[in-house]
């Protein structure tokens, strides 16, 4: 199957690994030097977990032309990156489209593409879970045995869905399908905001969070405050669980952050500045539309992130 895996960064590498393994035709869209680092060596991965690298040849792309054609495309990038593709993607003529990682606005971009393509477009949206990081020629991955990608439709079924089944077959990769694909991102949305909030200094860098008692408990209220936000939208969480540890269990969620907060782990699992504060800016969007008091946040924001 011809596949197109549009953006180089960790989780695009890791996802084109697992389908070149699988056996399909892939190609990556690339620029600069990550498209020559392709081209010259393939895909290197350092699986942390499992103690090994794995190398595997892959087909670079610089752009997507208008009359280039792939079964599939996924797109994985950061949030506030999506704007910049969309245009792209309508003009193409390829029609299945999985649009993966974080995501507060599914629905606009599904109806941007709708509205503004050349053949039709049959969207899907997803999260491939999983982190890591870019180390000088290679891509480090924290994911842990199977590869597992949360993925489903706006309207119903995924329209494309045998195809998807095709191209990973015979891939140690799972597709997890489920009915409210937006819900599941929207929730998804709260813990990742918290959690990376406290995670930049003032030059938009990287640090170790604080991990006070303070800072920590903040955080479990803050997520609280964000379930209360979806649930004001009509939106409940999902996967329930999510919030029954946020809500029931918070003695257990803060031994959890807490060991985020000791551990390295959030250089592999926090997002850049700029998605951050994309996301964190349709969150505020949201709590303005609800009405929702986010004394947590607001305290968090203040005194422990930079975000305003």
């Amino acid at each position: 199957m011809k596949i197109l895996v549009y953006g180089a960064g960790v989780l695009g590498s890791q996802l084109a690994h697992v389908l070149v393994r699988g056996g399909n035709d892939v190609t990556m869209l690339a620029r600069g030097q990550r498209a020559e680092e392709l081209e010259r060596d393939g895909i290197v991965i350092r699986h942390v977990f499992q103690f090994k690298t794995t190398v595997d040849p892959v087909q670079v792309a610089r752009k997507l032309d208008v009359d280039d054609h792939y079964d599939l495309i996924f797109v994985v990038m950061k949030y506030n990156d999506f704007p910049s593709v969309l245009p792209i993607l309508a003009d193409n003529q390829s029609s299945n489209i999985v649009i993966v990682g974080n995501n507060a606005d599914a629905r606009s971009m599904q109806t941007f593409l709708e509205d503004n393509s050349r053949v039709e477009k049959r969207v899907a949206f997803g999260f491939h879970v999983s982190g890591g990081k870019r180390n000088d020629k290679r891509m480090l991955s924290i994911g842990v045995g199977k590869g597992l990608m949360v993925i489903g439709a706006l309207d119903g079924e995924i329209p494309f869905q045998p195809l998807l089944d095709q191209a990973f077959v015979n891939a140690k990769y799972k597709l997890d399908v489920i009915d409210d694909i937006d819900a599941w991102l929207k929730s998804h949305l709260i813990p990742i905001l918290m959690l990376n909030a406290v995670s930049f200094n003032e030059e938009r860098e990287l640090k170790k969070p604080e991990g006070s008692k303070k800072q920590l408990l903040h955080m479990i209220g803050a997520m609280n405050e964000g379930i209360a936000v979806l649930e004001a939208m009509g939106i409940a969480m999902i996967p329930k669980a999510q919030a029954k540890l946020i809500r029931k269990h918070k003695r257990t969620l803060y031994l959890m952050l807490k060991l985020y907060s000791i551990l390295p782990m959030h250089k592999l699992m926090a997002g850049s500045f700029g998605e951050i504060e994309a996301l964190n800016d349709a969150f505020t969007n949201w709590k303005k539309a609800t009405h929702r008091p986010t004394p947590h946040w607001d305290v968090l924001k203040k005194e422990f992130s930079i975000l305003k």
